[in-house]
């Protein structure tokens, strides 16, 4: 991966300020449906789903609620929990930070996408450890992540923001430590304007 030029300590920060900027710019094509529909197919009906890093819900909590499940939504940035809250006011959208993980509550499935990867490496590792912890037996977890280890710049608003990636093989070992087995990857899916997509379920 290429040169970072954005520090980890800033992505808060910088969603705070970009927040409808980002949200207005935010595709709702649903380029990811392909990977929701493999992930909802892991799960049962009406199933709880946490989303991680949900922003302003739209257009994944969206494409859940839309489904039928209850989504529990967290994300640690004020100002996109708002706009959630101003589609959703009936939802149960939540102010924390998944590197510190720790509700009372347990999901069948769990998906972080384009949230996890904002994480340092070694932050990545602690949180899957947590997200293994709120999955139930047989549960499913989505995330995206990067094609290879190393650490990347990305833009938010025309902010530079941080991203990092374990290795896959780095990933299904940690992913094993913790009670969960890789069931998917796809590097910079073409479909997906070029998400590389991770699936893992708990044993």
């Amino acid at each position: 991966m290429a040169g970072v030029d954005a520090s980890p300590d800033d992505t808060q920060q910088v969603y705070e300020r970009q927040a409808e900027a980002f949200d207005a710019g935010r595709s709702r094509a649903l380029f990811e449906a392909r990977w929701l529909a493999r992930f909802t197919a892991c799960l049962p009906a009406g199933a709880r789903v946490l989303d991680l890093g949900c922003g302003s819900g739209d257009p994944i909590a969206r494409w859940f609620i839309a489904e039928g499940f209850r989504v529990t939504g967290v994300d640690f940035v004020q100002p996109m929990l708002d706009l959630a809250r101003g589609r959703w006011p009936e939802g149960d959208w939540r102010l924390g930070d998944m590197r510190t993980l720790d509700l009372p509550d347990r999901f069948e499935g769990i998906v972080a996408w384009n949230s996890f990867f904002h994480l340092r490496p070694d932050e990545q590792r602690t949180c899957i450890a947590h997200m293994a912890r709120h999955l139930v037996p047989g549960g499913s977890l989505l995330l995206t992540v990067g094609p290879k280890a190393g650490e990347v710049s990305g833009t938010v608003g025309g902010e530079p923001v941080y991203h990092a990636s374990l290795s896959p093989a780095g990933y299904a070992t940690c992913l094993e430590e913790h009670g969960l087995r890789l069931t998917g990857f796809l590097a910079e899916d073409p479909d997906t304007d070029k998400a590389s997509v991770l699936m893992a379920r708990k044993d």
